[in-house]
């Protein structure tokens, strides 16, 4: 292995400060004896070797760059990093990775009020996906705790194997909170434990508190042993300097915030910066250092200097600087992979780039280069924060060696296929990220290579899926969807089937949803100029091209177009019809409180007063959907404890019909038949009919007040009855044959109940004609049909010929109905008549005394039972 190889590897942790002669640049170094710095020891936190760092620095990155996390604010970030570090790691067969902690708790990690947490942390993050949360109760009902679960974590552990940048160790995630309570812990004082010190930044609390926090701890992650920040490279603006630039980087936001929080971390004595000095003593390039990291490993900490400026102005390339193609030999060696760019050695020891080279771009160390080794002096830019453009094929044929053949293309990783000509740095991959540093780690600590993203990219698929809907889905974009990796390309085939089949219920023809998807990829790539300007397919492809975006509150709304249609969504024109009705009403009221005001002045205050009613729109849409979500809880509530009292009542039910049915008959005391048998039913139900056919009789035959008649009635049609029952027994007789009754004793009982039954109902029908007939013929209903007649004679179609044959018609019509309702109504009121005398009669019943009752009850016959009962 040669020296200019070993020299990226060891010239970050194990380098003495010592200064730098110009013929030893490339020259290895001594390392000392670990553990001999003047820093006081290795307990320190931020003393961190540099397999570990660069572990820590993929784990976080990975973190914050999960679909579910990128796009959030500050604050949910460093929520998800602080709950990541607090994780418990697997162990064997248990994969309990949850951790749990208060909201006040959280909220000093953060720096922010409790308030802030559960309104704008938890919920947040519960939201996008990135974290699920459970409250734990004692047994009384009260809160103890909140049990969370970080989801990337979990995908990691259950989709990405060993080899995911997120799934750390016990004794990684450990060092990660620790590095956490060393920057911004709280502090705290167990019982019986040695208390643990507040963090650097503990007392920043407030407003841009968890930007700052997060910042700090990017920056120490991607800061070496010499306590020099990496800086990125290219052209920056002179107003927010080079360290703002790579901080705007680390957290995504804007150069000029992040110069805001790199001011607030200078003025909290945890950054310095300071300019290098040139030879022409002229201001030279920027310098971050990180105070902590410095102290730790024992390093002179620099002078804080103020960087000022204004003005966007490009750097000149020194002389010495020959760009991305110098010699390994030459008078520097190419940077190791980081954010986008590497530091220059200085007095701190470091040896990443010739002291010349002030804006060499970077490059990754992994990189085969592709181009002939006699180019040099050519130079690799960036513009000043904005995308760079570069130009269709400009790769052709740069993957080729020099005769020809293919062999540098082969060893090239896939990003490589862009070219180191470009006039922009080509973004590396994650997973080149994440193998690089692998590979890093493996030489410098020791550590064994993992191998889960090199099979991910193993398994990369050139062509689209083999599902159809999702091919013509995914047509449009198969130039991004060849730049994945294979983990990659399982993610977006996931989120892609899961975007068809809600598009699918959504439509009337879900056979559409495939080609409504492609024609939402091609919008989407005119949008952005096509393929060619996507950096980054996979967030693309994840965060732009998958996402409908709603232009109204209608959920088939995609762009102000309809999805089930294709037209222009009316939703959307209703809107915008009520914000300029809106604006118009404001704007008059502005011009009728507020006369003779300027225009800049009524623009002005017209803009404030929309933003107010924007903002009280905006609450009263918060508050309605609490409210919703209150009802739909309670509805939820309510629903499930109907549901339990339904399936209590079921069970109760059940249970008491069980023990009836083991309840013997009340009648003949047959075990086991629910308390009344069948064949004591249909007698039951024979002796109410033969009961009622007596009283259906009685209403016409019998003197309804003379209760002797009544009983003489009600016998002579029990005594028909009886006969019509005992007829109907012997033709059923007549029918079995011999013996078979005798077989089952029981069911003949209740076949010959049931015959006993029928006749009495076939019966009863007859009774209630004759009675109606008989009724129908009485004074009553003789005079309510006269007065019928007469009344329908009299109408007044009628009036000029009441004899002729139409009204006579009519009129014997309505006669002949009102004598049928008048003997209907007589029937049942004489019914209920003799009811209510019945059972008057059985309240007011006085018992024969058991000198009357003894003969009777003597002569009933005794069953088998009590017949033993009474022998014995």
């Amino acid at each position: 292995m040669s020296a200019a190889m070993v020299l990226p590897e060891l010239a970050d942790d194990a380098m003495v400060d010592a200064p730098v002669l110009p013929g030893q640049r490339n020259a290895l170094r001594s390392v000392p004896t670990f553990g001999q710095s003047d820093d006081g020891g290795l307990e320190d936190p931020l003393r961190l070797g540099r397999a570990m760092r660069l572990r820590l620095r993929a784990a976080v990155q990975a973190l914050l760059s999960d679909p579910s996390i990128a796009g959030l604010k500050d604050a949910p970030k460093l929520a998800a990093v602080v709950l990541y570090a607090k994780s418990r790691a697997p162990q064997g067969e248990k994969n309990d990775l949850q951790t749990s902690i208060w909201g006040s708790e959280l909220g000093r990690w953060m720096g922010v009020k409790e308030s802030t947490v559960h309104h704008k942390v938890l919920p947040v993050l519960r939201g996008s996906g990135a974290l699920r949360t459970r409250v734990v109760t004692d047994a009384k009902g009260h809160p103890t705790g909140l049990d969370c679960l970080v989801m990337p974590l979990w995908n990691a552990h259950h989709g990405g194997g060993a080899g995911h940048p997120l799934a750390l160790t016990k004794a990684e995630l450990a060092t990660l909170l620790r590095l956490l309570e060393a920057l911004f812990g709280h502090g705290w004082t167990p019982e019986n434990k040695e208390p643990t010190p507040p963090g650097l930044l503990a007392n920043r609390r407030g407003k841009g508190a968890a930007t700052d926090r997060l910042g700090l701890l990017l920056m120490v992650l991607n800061t070496r042993a010499s306590g020099w920040l990496q800086l990125c490279g290219g052209s920056v603006k002179v107003k927010e300097g080079r360290g703002a630039a790579t901080l705007a980087r680390l957290l995504g936001c804007s150069p000029s915030g992040a110069r805001k929080v790199l001011a607030r971390l200078t003025e909290a004595g945890v950054v310095a910066r300071q300019h290098k000095a040139t030879a022409t003593r002229m201001r030279g390039r920027g310098r971050v250092m990180l105070l902590p990291v410095a102290r730790a490993y024992g390093r002179t900490v620099a002078p804080v200097e103020a960087v000022s400026g204004s003005g966007a102005v490009f750097s000149q390339r020194p002389v010495g600087a020959c760009g991305d193609h110098a010699p390994a030999g030459a008078d520097g060696a190419l940077g190791t992979s980081g954010i986008g760019g590497a530091e220059q050695a200085g007095k701190a020891g470091d040896q990443e780039r010739p002291d010349g080279a002030e804006l060499h771009a970077d490059h990754a160390s992994v990189v085969t280069p592709v181009v002939p080794p006699q180019l040099s002096c050519g130079f690799s830019g960036e513009g000043r924060g904005a995308e760079g453009r570069r130009p269709e094929r400009a790769c052709v044929r740069e993957d080729q060696a020099a005769d020809g053949g293919t062999a540098a293309a082969g060893s090239a990783p896939p990003v490589a296929e862009d070219g180191p000509l470009r006039g922009e740095k080509p973004e590396e991959s994650t997973v080149e990220r994440r193998e690089g540093q692998r590979a890093a780690g493996a030489v410098a600590g020791g550590r064994p290579k993992a191998v889960g993203w090199e099979k991910a990219r193993q398994q990369r698929r050139v062509g689209l899926p083999a599902d159809l809907g999702l091919r013509v889905a995914l047509g449009p974009v198969a130039g991004l969807w060849e730049r994945l990796s294979g983990w990659q390309q399982g993610q977006v085939e996931a989120a892609a089937q899961a975007e068809l089949t809600r598009l699918a219920g959504m439509l009337e023809r879900p056979e559409m949803a495939p080609r409504l998807l492609a024609d939402r990829f091609t919008d989407r790539l005119e949008e952005t100029g096509g393929e060619a300007l996507v950096e980054r397919p996979f967030p693309w492809l994840m965060r732009r091209g998958l996402v409908q975006r709603q232009a109204c509150s209608d959920r088939r709304c995609d762009d102000g177009i309809r999805l089930d249609t294709g037209a222009e969504c009316e939703n959307c024109g209703n809107v915008v019809h009520i914000r300029r009705a809106r604006r118009a009403k404001i704007a008059a009221e502005v011009d009728r409180e507020l006369p003779g005001l300027s225009e800049g002045e009524r623009r002005r205050v017209l803009e404030e007063r929309l933003r107010e009613q924007a903002a009280i729109e905006a609450e009263d849409f918060v508050w309605r959907r609490e409210q919703a979500r209150a009802e739909q809880a309670r509805r939820d509530a309510a629903r499930a404890a109907a549901q339990e009292r339904a399936e209590r009542e079921r069970q109760a039910a059940a249970a008491a019909d069980a023990v009836r049915q083991a309840l013997p008959c009340e009648d003949c005391r047959l075990q086991r038949s629910a308390g009344l048998c069948e064949a004591c039913g249909f007698r039951r139900r024979t002796e109410a009919a033969i009961v009622e056919a007596g009283l259906i009789a009685a209403t016409w035959s019998a003197d309804l007040d003379d209760s002797g008649d009544v009983a003489a009635v009600a016998a002579h049609v029990r005594a028909s009855l009886e006969a019509d029952i005992e007829r109907a027994r012997r033709e059923f007789l007549e029918l079995m044959e011999p013996g078979a009754l005798d077989a089952d004793p029981v069911l003949a009982a209740s076949a010959l109940a049931f015959t006993a039954l029928q006749a009495v109902e076939q019966a009863l029908p007859e009774y209630r004609s004759s009675a109606l007939g008989r009724l129908g013929r009485t004074e009553e209903a003789e005079a309510e049909a006269r007065r019928a007649y007469k009344t329908e004679q009299g109408r007044r179609w009628y009036k000029h010929n009441p004899h002729g044959a139409d009204a006579v018609a009519a009129a014997t019509k309505a006669a002949d109905a009102a004598r049928e309702r008048t003997a209907q109504y007589l029937l049942a009121a004489r019914l209920e008549q003799l009811r209510e005398r019945a059972a008057a009669r059985t309240e007011t019943a006085v018992p024969e005394p058991w000198t009357d009752r003894l003969p009777e009850l003597a002569a009933r016959p005794l069953d088998g039972d009590t017949a033993g009962a009474v022998i014995a």
